[in-house]
């Protein structure tokens, strides 16, 4: 077992994806399977679950996965230990990210990262998306963080999570006494828009089109933030993904109601210049996106307005 096959197997793990954990690591998916069914031969157990979608670890693939990790976070520490020795410091991370992925993320994954490696630094430069696919293919960024990744000749995608998207609406709003809505349940209700120009507000609309409701635009724009401040005044409602509207729900500026049905997501992605050479305060990075995406927690809702105040139910 070579460092790079502990890599692999760690990658596929995080990922519960062969193809994309084979992606990560620059290598074939058929070269990742055939490792994968050498490494349960060689240990005599089965390491992965792959009746399931997406795959999951067995007892002794767990326990494979824990020894991967902790030989890799060792060979880190070595390699962070040999480069003080010979006065190297590799602690520069710069990141490209849409606005939409949120102060807060990086604030606790700069904590992590420092708390990790305290010499590192994390530059983040926010950007439309389009600039973030120039900024990573210009070597201007290391990473880049965009919603509905895409791959090319230059550039890899890797997937990251997958955002569940809501009705927004303000406390005020007829609505938001509502613990889940129909799709029908919109069409009465002015509705504010993600630009046509961006893929999330055009995979909104194909998706609203294709079950037959009819929305009533009133406004659009190109960025979630003043998309909030609009529906917070009250009178409009919009769809976003829960996850950006964590910190309004939980100062109570906004609520969040499923649709009855609704399995409309927002990919993100983390993309980079194929055969780019990370160095160890990236690959670090790389890992803590990883890890947080898979230990993503549920949003919180704050109680719902009574029913009986006056607000109807829409």
């Amino acid at each position: 077992m070579t460092l790079e096959h502990l890599k692999l197997f760690r990658d596929i793990a995080l990922a519960r994806n062969v193809s994309h954990g084979a992606e990560v690591c620059g290598v074939s998916q058929s070269a990742a399977s055939q490792y994968l069914h050498e490494t349960e031969r060689l240990l005599g157990v089965q390491l992965l679950d792959r009746r399931v979608r997406p795959i999951e670890l067995t007892e002794a693939g767990r326990l494979y996965y824990e020894f991967c990790r902790d030989v890799l976070r060792r060979q880190e520490e070595f390699e962070e230990s040999l480069d003080k020795l010979k006065g190297l410091v590799q602690g520069t991370v710069r990141v490209a990210a849409i606005y939409s992925v949120g102060l807060s993320d990086m604030s606790r994954l700069q904590l992590e990262l420092s708390r990790r490696m305290p010499e590192a630094e994390l530059l983040v430069e926010y950007l439309r998306p389009e600039k973030v696919y120039d900024a990573v293919l210009t070597e201007q960024a290391d990473l880049g963080l965009v919603s509905y990744p895409e791959s090319n000749r230059e550039i890899a995608a890797i997937p990251w999570r997958e955002e569940k998207m809501m009705v927004a609406a303000a406390p005020s709003h007829p609505l938001a006494t509502r613990e889940t809505l129909d799709l029908a349940d919109l069409a009465r209700q002015n509705f504010v828009a993600f630009d046509d120009e961006l893929r999330v507000g055009r995979e909104v609309k194909r998706y609203i089109r294709e079950s037959g409701a009819q929305l009533n635009v009133v406004m659009h724009f190109d960025n979630i933030q003043t998309m909030k401040e609009a529906v917070v005044l009250g009178s409009s409602i919009s769809i976003m993904p829960v996850r950006v509207l964590r910190n309004d729900i939980e100062q109570g500026r906004l609520v969040a109601i499923p649709i009855k049905g609704c399995k409309l997501v927002r990919p993100l992605g983390i993309i980079h210049r194929r055969r780019k050479t990370f160095n160890r305060a990236t690959r670090t990075f790389l890992e803590l996106l990883r890890q947080e995406a898979a230990l993503e927690p549920p949003p919180a809702q704050p109680p719902r307005p009574p029913a009986h105040s006056g607000r109807g139910k829409g």
